[in-house]
């Protein structure tokens, strides 16, 4: 706590002034809160004021508590997104911690998007429509059919992490235990505490989450487990058939579980989807366009079972209400568009990984567009990198509990380049003596 006096008379009042002092720094993440009866006595109010600021704190994801052990502000408040955790990219410096596609494999938008425009203008879409678009529709249910995915409703959001949001919050109540890829995607590390749930690391191979881990999770009463099926970030892992049908065993045993799958992989990936869908109760699988056909469409759609899909769609009528007809209309015209991403990401990424291999630096990437390497200390290796004209993204952004590594996306990666950046990364993460002795 330092010298920090927290004030207030009111639980908001007392909520808003501690979450005021993490923002600016006057109270550091991870460090303790007063307990509850102590505060209340030295600001004069009733415990049960101090007890429900904290309850609120905890809620909006910018503390913990932990019965015995009391209250502390999180390692990373919600208000500190991991996305911070990055270098800067100057001129004369290959970026290579982006993580966004190559514009080159997105398909062209401006066809696309004047067809719809035309059918719009014909047709305005008005209150009352549906909030799935049909084209949309049909297309979603055609590739999850042939992929194997049980029928089910279908929803849209503006985004995979806006249709993750939406189902936890539909399922969850903050304080639930959710079991999370570690390392995993920064976002969705970021977006499960600042709903008030707890995040418990599951490990990752190149296979998928672990089974032992996840069993694990579930025994200590996770309520939610969130599967990257394919493309998994940062490690490129992709849910095998061997691994699906272990973590269904698994999963049969705790059947109140809400499995949430990301296969935001889907276009961009060759390797088969081995879904966990329906494997318990309450489902989904989401989809989205942003690797595909580009970030800045925002739009995902997702199955699952009738009930989830139901209350997430009833949520989100008395909120924004449906997204864009006529961004669904191009997404659902453009899903079928072959660009060739999946074997061009697929060549650079193996290509990657075979000359990292040569020099000696393990590395992992089976699929999508990224390469995991784990090195003994992310911030020299980063810096090295840096100074040999490289920025790959820290791999802190991505764990909880996992070893260090960094992130390399290789979207835009030319086939030459692949030897230069295997050597830098090798010069980076080599031993000081090693490097001393070339």
């Amino acid at each position: 706590m330092g010298t920090y006096r927290i004030t207030g008379s009111r639980a908001t009042e007392i909520a808003a002034d501690i979450e005021s002092a993490v923002a600016t720094g006057d109270l550091a993440p991870g460090g303790p809160l007063p307990p509850m009866r102590a505060l209340a006595t030295e600001l004069g109010v009733n415990p049960n004021t101090v007890a429900a600021a904290y309850r609120a704190l905890r809620e909006r994801g910018v503390i913990s508590t932990d019965g015995r052990r009391g209250s502390r502000i999180l390692p990373r408040p919600a208000t500190t997104a991991r996305e911070a955790i990055a270098v800067e990219i100057t001129d004369g410096v290959r970026d290579l911690a982006g993580g966004s596609p190559d514009p080159a494999l997105l398909p062209a938008l401006a066809p696309a998007f004047a067809r719809a425009a035309a059918r719009a203008d014909a047709r305005p879409v008005l209150y009352g429509a549906p909030g799935v678009h049909p084209g949309l529709a049909a297309a979603a249910d055609a590739a999850l059919r042939a992929d194997g995915v049980p029928a089910g409703p279908l929803a849209v959001t503006s985004g995979a992490l806006d249709a993750i949001e939406r189902i936890l919050t539909a399922r969850l109540r903050p304080g639930d235990a959710v079991a999370v890829e570690d390392p995993g995607w920064g976002s969705l590390l970021d977006l499960v505490p600042a709903l008030g749930l707890r995040a418990v690391p599951v490990a990752v191979d190149d296979e998928g989450p672990a089974p032992e881990a996840v069993a694990d999770a579930l025994r200590d009463g996770a309520r939610a487990l969130i599967v990257t099926a394919r493309a998994q970030n940062p490690t490129g892992a992709a849910v095998s058939s061997a691994r699906a049908e272990r973590l269904r065993e698994i999963l049969a045993e705790y059947p109140a579980t809400l499995v949430v799958e990301d296969d935001h992989g889907h276009g961009i990936v060759d390797l088969p989807l081995h879904s966990l869908a329906g494997a318990t109760a309450h489902w989904a699988l989401v989809r989205s366009g942003a690797k595909a056909l580009g970030p800045d469409l925002r739009v995902a759609h997702f199955t699952g079972d009738p009930t989830t899909v139901d209350r997430v769609s009833g949520r989100q009528r008395l909120g924004p209400g449906w997204v864009s007809h006529l961004l669904q209309e191009v997404v659902g015209e453009l899903m079928g568009a072959a660009t060739g991403a999946a074997a061009s990401y697929g060549a650079r990424r193996d290509a990657l990984v075979v000359e990292l291999a040569a020099r000696g630096v393990p590395a992992r990437g089976r699929s999508g567009m990224n390469v995991w390497v784990p090195v003994p200390e992310e911030t020299s290796a980063v810096s090295r990198l840096l100074r040999a004209g490289y920025a790959v993204a820290p791999g802190a952004r991505f764990r909880i509990d996992a070893p260090p590594g960094v992130r390399l996306t290789v979207s835009g990666l030319a086939p030459r380049e692949i030897p230069a950046v295997a050597e830098a990364v090798a010069e980076a993460v080599r031993p000081p003596a090693a490097r001393r002795h070339g």
